[in-house]
């Protein structure tokens, strides 16, 4: 499965990079958000705050905290083109409808496992569903008034 997972993501990648029609949707002077502070900033967060000091958790906690705020080019972006197709609505809707059926999850695990102690899991996926909610009232206001998804710029 994690091969699947590797080839749809090098796949989208590719597509990304060198499909003409992909390519061409891409607005350069939008995306002006500066992702290695998100990188670096993760980083130094996963070497303070972890559960134990290993090279597999330091990196596990990296990867949870990275994924927590990886939406944010996404929506800053969307936010300063201010119209949203309605593929990448969607996409992010999902996206986040996805974590926030994460939390459910832990409720669960929570309340069936005994000794369920991932709180960094816990509180980045907490955080990553934060930054969703403006969207998702957005997303819900154009679907309500059956009108296209436009974020205040």
């Amino acid at each position: 499965m994690k091969l699947v997972f590797i080839g749809s993501s090098l796949a989208i990648v590719w597509c990304m990079r060198m499909h003409r029609t992909v390519k061409r949707s891409y607005d350069r002077p939008l995306d002006t958000f500066r992702h290695y502070f998100l990188v670096a900033a993760c980083f130094l967060l996963a070497l303070l705050v972890h559960e134990k000091f290993t090279f597999q958790e330091i990196f596990w906690a990296f990867s949870i905290y990275l994924e927590a705020v990886a939406i944010l080019p996404q929506l800053v972006l969307l936010q300063r083109s201010g119209n949203v197709d309605n593929l990448a609505g969607q996409y992010v809707f999902f996206l986040g409808a996805y974590r926030a059926l994460y939390i459910l999850n832990w409720i669960y695990r929570y309340f069936t496992e005994q000794h369920f102690s991932r709180w960094i899991a816990c509180i980045s996926g907490l955080v990553q569903t934060a930054l969703y909610a403006d969207f998702f009232y957005y997303y819900f206001i154009s679907w309500k008034n059956n009108s296209k998804l436009q974020l205040p710029a």
